[in-house]
């Protein structure tokens, strides 16, 4: 009686054993054909932006635009006589869209952008000897038109009839330099579409973070404020202006 006991008892141990190793062998397999859904994957997926779809018959059929001379008394221009350094990315064909933009490149401002703007550029240059490049300024109207119809999308460009701060004079990308022009390293290039590009991505060198910060707390010293998505962005919003279709001369 006792044997048939033990025969059964080592019976019933087989099959839990086969039933445990039979569950974590299917566990197994679901684990691995299951996406994980974490915090941070939702973060990830939400953050990734591919590069923007470009219509390729817009490279093609760039509409004119009337140029304007003089220039009217509420614009101010940025140059590099002032110790700037000038690099309209959208008047060459560095930029996203691999198509120049606007017909040459100048930077334009409203008064009040223009003489906060200098006063960092005077404090960057007294305390760290660093300048300011700027990479876009006033975009007119009609640039903006042209940059729509390559990348009508609103998630990479505003619409013209909405416009954005830049078509109001208001807004400015920009980075700093040294005191050789080379530029401090952001951790990303402008107009790059990614987390990296955000300000409140952590994942880059203190270097790159001392760099963001010194950015960001100059700006906003003076009254600028940042976006989350743009490290380069900055816009003066305590005044508006409408949209504008004044376009500089071209020399």
């Amino acid at each position: 009686m006792l044997v048939k006991m033990n025969i059964r008892n080592i019976r019933i141990f087989i099959l839990l054993v086969f039933s445990i190793v039979l569950f974590n062998r299917c566990k197994s397999k679901i684990d691995e054909t299951t996406p994980k859904t974490t915090i941070e994957t939702i973060v990830d997926e939400n953050d990734k932006k591919p590069q923007p779809e470009v219509k390729k018959e817009a490279l093609d059929e760039t509409p004119k635009v009337k140029h304007a001379s003089p220039v009217p008394s509420d614009w101010i221009e940025i140059t590099e006589d002032d110790g700037f350094k000038v690099d309209i990315k959208y008047a060459t064909v560095d930029n996203f869209t691999k198509k120049q933009i606007y017909d040459c490149g100048k930077c334009f401002l409203r008064p009040e952008a223009a003489a906060l703007l200098i006063k960092i550029h005077n404090e960057l240059k007294e305390k760290y000897g660093y300048s300011i490049k700027v990479f876009d300024c006033f975009r007119p109207k009609p640039y903006q038109q042209r940059l729509w119809d390559i990348v009508p999308n609103p998630d990479y460009v505003t619409p013209p009839n909405k416009g954005s701060m830049h078509s109001r004079g208001l807004a400015v990308d920009l980075t700093i330099v040294d005191k050789n022009g080379a530029e401090l390293d952001m951790g990303t290039e402008y107009d790059f579409f990614g987390k990296e590009a955000h300000q409140d991505y952590k994942g880059h060198s203190p270097e790159i973070n001392k760099n963001r910060s010194l950015l960001k707390s100059t700006m906003e010293k003076f009254g600028f404020k940042s976006i989350r998505t743009e490290w380069w962005h900055y816009s003066l919003n305590n005044k508006t202006y409408p949209l504008d279709e004044w376009v500089w001369a071209c020399e």
